[in-house]
């Protein structure tokens, strides 16, 4: 009806190209640790939260590419580009 794009397909891909920059700028800032490393302590009661690292994992199943780590996959910044333009492509309704 009108020319907007999916808020989903865009919400994911900016996530994923989010992540991409986090992880390329290294662990020497608070973003990388809160997207990869596992908060220590004692876990909250109820359902488990989905940290970032797990939905940019299950976001990469959907698309084919499950068995990359997310790490070595976003140092290619030209392959990380297309993972990400593909999977917009991919999740379109």
């Amino acid at each position: 009806m009108y020319s907007s794009p999916n808020i989903f397909r865009e919400i994911k891909s900016r996530r994923m190209r989010w992540a991409g920059y986090v992880v390329r700028i290294g662990d020497k800032r608070g973003a990388y640790r809160i997207l990869v490393v596992k908060p220590e302590g004692k876990k909250p009661l109820g359902r488990p939260r989905h940290r970032l690292e797990y939905n940019i994992e299950m976001y990469l199943q959907e698309m084919g590419w499950g068995g990359m780590d997310l790490i070595y996959l976003t140092q290619d910044r030209d392959r990380w580009r297309d993972v990400v333009n593909a999977g917009m492509n991919l999740w379109v309704p």
